[in-house]
C-alpha cells in the first residue's frame, strides 16, 4: 500500500509539471504569436516604421526635458535680475545672466550691453528691444528644429505605410498571376497582412507624432513669450528707478493717492 501510494504521487507530481510546462508553452506561443501577427507580419517595410517609433520616443523624452521652465524662465534668476535692474545694476545684471545657461540670463547677457544711459527717459529701449528680437529668432530656431523632426515623422509615418500598402497589394496580384486562378491562402493572407499592417502602423506612428508636435511647438512659444514678458518687466522696472521722480511731478497734487 505504501509503494502505491508513493507511485501515486510521483504520477501526480510529474502530471502537475507536465500541465505546468504545457501552460507556459501555450503562453509563449500565444505571445509569438501576436508579434508574428501585429509585427512580424508586416514585412520589411516594418524596420522604416520601427526605426521612425524609436526616433519619435527619443525625441519626445529629449523635447520634454527641454522645455521646461527652470530652462527657459527659472524664478530665483528673475527675482536676482530683478533686485539689480530696480537699483540700475546694469552690468550687474548682465554679468548673471551671462552665467546662467536659462533662455532669459543668455536672452539678456545678450540685450542689456544696448542700454543706453545717456537716454534716462527711456534708457535705449529700443535698441535692446531689438537684440532680444534677434537673440529669440536665432534660439528660437534651434529649439524648432527638433520640434520639426517630430512633424516630419507624422509626415513620414504614413507615406512609408502606403508604400507597405502597395508593396503588399503587389505580392498580392503577382501571387493570383502565378497560378491558375486558385492561389494559396496562406500566399495571398502574407501579402494582405503586409498591407493592412504596415498602413496601422504607419497611422499609429503618424497621429501621436502629430499630437506631440502642435503639444511641444505650444508649449516653447509660451516659453518664449513668458521670458519677453520678463525682460519687459525688468527694463521697465529699470527706467521707472530712473524717472520716479519725473513720473510723480507729472500726476497733480491731491491725486497721487
Amino acid at each position: 500500500m505504501k509503494l502505491i501510494s508513493t507511485s501515486i504521487t510521483k504520477a501526480s507530481i510529474i502530471a502537475s509539471s507536465v500541465t505546468l510546462l504545457s501552460s507556459s508553452s501555450l503562453f509563449a506561443a500565444e505571445k509569438k504569436s501576436v508579434l508574428q501577427t501585429y509585427v512580424i507580419a508586416g514585412g520589411w517595410p516594418m524596420i522604416l516604421i520601427g526605426i521612425l517609433i524609436l526616433c519619435l520616443i527619443a525625441l519626445c523624452v529629449f523635447n520634454f526635458m527641454n522645455l521646461s521652465k527652470e530652462k527657459f524662465c527659472p524664478e530665483n534668476l528673475k527675482a536676482a535680475l530683478m533686485d539689480h535692474m530696480v537699483n540700475c545694476r546694469i552690468r550687474s545684471a548682465i554679468e548673471l545672466g551671462a552665467s546662467h545657461p536659462s533662455y532669459l540670463g543668455r536672452m539678456l547677457a545678450y540685450a542689456l550691453p544696448n542700454v543706453d544711459a545717456r537716454r534716462l527717459e527711456d534708457l535705449g529701449r529700443e535698441g535692446v528691444e531689438d537684440a532680444i528680437a534677434d537673440f529669440s529668432i536665432n534660439e528660437n530656431r534651434k529649439n524648432m528644429t527638433l520640434i520639426n523632426y517630430i512633424s516630419l515623422i507624422a509626415q513620414a509615418a504614413p507615406m512609408i505605410g502606403l508604400f507597405g500598402t502597395v508593396f503588399g497589394m503587389v505580392g498580392a496580384f503577382a501571387t493570383l498571376s502565378s497560378g491558375d486562378g486558385s492561389a494559396d491562402p496562406s500566399s495571398l493572407a502574407g501579402d494582405i497582412s503586409v498591407a493592412l499592417l504596415t498602413t496601422l502602423w504607419g497611422l499609429v506612428t503618424a497621429i501621436p507624432a502629430l499630437v506631440t508636435y502642435f503639444v511641444f511647438k505650444n508649449k516653447l512659444n509660451n516659453l518664449v513669450a513668458e521670458c519677453h514678458h520678463s525682460a519687459e518687466e525688468l527694463i521697465n522696472a529699470s527706467i521707472q528707478t530712473v524717472n520716479g521722480d519725473a513720473h510723480l511731478a507729472k500726476i497733480p497734487e491731491g491725486l497721487a493717492g
